[in-house]
């Protein structure tokens, strides 16, 4: 079972929900994950035909002009103008049940994954709406996935989801969202996760940053809510300025590192290099797999490029299998944090992932996927994404030690992920 405190969620959501729909006559008008993706075409411009892509690109560069030069040229919005709800309707229609179900018979959490993508740009187009204007000159990418907690361990296939979320506090040229996804039981909808993203805008030809519609707050309850995106922002300056790839670990990192190398030290040879498995361990090295995806046409997103939702997916995936091959259990996920997208995928691309068990503890296992193209003319490699998983196991699965000390640097990585994660939950 997840800890309880994972099933205490916040109580600041659901009163903002009532805010937002309050200004709106009668009830939202509930979208579904089909018309969530036909409107974001439609809102850039894009074609359905990956053959008419180049066409569909050069038309967009004549919406430069449509772009502000300053953020004060653009009018504000209010929270409650990119709300929005939208319904998955696993219950009520059966048909579409079988892309989001697993072997399980419950939901894939994958399909989840490019689903709040989805959802995240199309909220941030809202917010960014130009009246008289089908057409927006800006370009919205995910940025960063801050953090994705989850409530429940199952997500029945059976029963319908909805979505809802709004943005949540702006930048200059990014937008912060906020989405929270519930399940129907007994006529009533209970919460299942909420989610963190951060999206940025860009000109017509994916550029240059573009400005966006400041945002203003409106009550007590959503000023605490841009607060907290503005804490967010400091947040994740502060872990990127302490990462263990530009700043030496803590002192008391130092003595976790050095207690690993004493307890793994054969004590017949009182050698530095011989070293020894403890009991109910596993090295590092023997804690990963592998795997390669082609990105075809298919998977591209609304700029011709492949979509965010779907490397997400394959990199859960692979984590997820990772988690069950190392604890030989059934793997729940708890968390997803800080994915950073650094680097577009191109159609066409060889994607390597990479998928290591970066720290344990208990029944917890924190998995780190690594995501590179491949060139095969240069024959370089280029890191696109790292994603960050805590997957939660029904038994108490062995403890992974790092051999090396670029591995110690990885478990200590891992360990400062897992505890942002508690803390959090």
């Amino acid at each position: 079972m997840l800890p309880s405190r994972l099933c205490i969620m916040r109580k600041l959501p659901s009163v903002l929900t009532r805010t937002l729909t309050s200004g709106t006559t009668g009830s939202p008008v509930l979208l579904d994950m089909f018309e969530v993706r036909n409107k974001l075409r439609d809102i850039v411009g894009a074609s359905a035909n990956w053959s008419d892509h180049v066409q569909a690109m050069q038309e967009r560069k004549a919406l430069h002009t449509l772009l502000a030069k300053h953020q004060e040229d653009l009018p504000p919005r209010r929270m409650k103008d990119s709300y929005l709800e939208v319904i998955l309707p696993l219950g009520s229609q059966p048909e579409i049940r079988e892309k989001y179900l697993n072997v399980h018979n419950s939901v894939r959490f994958g399909r989840i994954l490019e689903d709040l993508d989805s959802l995240g740009v199309l909220i941030c187009y809202t917010h960014t709406k130009q009246e008289m204007q089908p057409k927006s000159p800006l370009s919205i990418v995910t940025a960063l996935v801050d953090k994705i907690n989850l409530c429940k361990k199952i997500i029945y296939p059976d029963c319908d989801i909805k979505f809802t979320g709004n943005v949540s506090w702006v930048g200059k040229t990014s937008m912060e969202v906020t989405m929270h996804m519930l399940q129907l039981h007994d006529g009533d909808y209970s919460p299942v996760l909420d989610a963190t993203f951060v999206m940025v805008a860009r000109d017509p030809e994916n550029k240059r940053p573009a400005f966006v519609n400041p945002l203003i707050p409106e009550s007590p309850e959503e000023e605490e809510i841009f607060k907290q995106g503005e804490l967010n922002k400091l947040r994740r300056i502060e872990f990127s300025t302490a990462s263990l790839l530009k700043m030496a670990p803590t002192a008391e990192e130092r003595n976790i590192v050095h207690d690993i190398f004493l307890h793994t030290l054969d004590t017949k040879t009182v050698s530095f290099r011989s070293r020894k498995l403890p009991p109910n361990s596993v090295w590092m090295e023997d804690a990963k797999l592998k795997g390669l995806q082609i990105c075809h046409p298919q998977e591209r997103n609304i700029f011709n490029r492949i979509f965010g939702g779907f490397l997400m997916r394959k990199a859960f995936e692979l984590g997820w299998a990772t988690a069950c091959s190392y604890g030989g259990s059934r793997p729940f996920i708890v968390s997803v944090d800080d994915i950073m997208f650094q680097k577009p995928v191109e159609i066409g691309s060889l994607l390597l992932l990479s998928a290591q068990v970066s720290y344990t503890e208990k029944n917890y296992i924190q998995i780190r996927v690594h995501s590179e193209v491949y060139d095969a003319n240069t024959r370089e490699h280029h890191t696109t994404n790292i994603f960050h998983f805590t997957f939660i196991s029904e038994n108490e699965v062995p403890r992974v030690v790092p051999n090396t000390y670029g591995e110690s640097m990885l478990y200590l990585d891992g360990k400062r992920h897992f505890d942002a994660v508690m803390k959090e939950i």
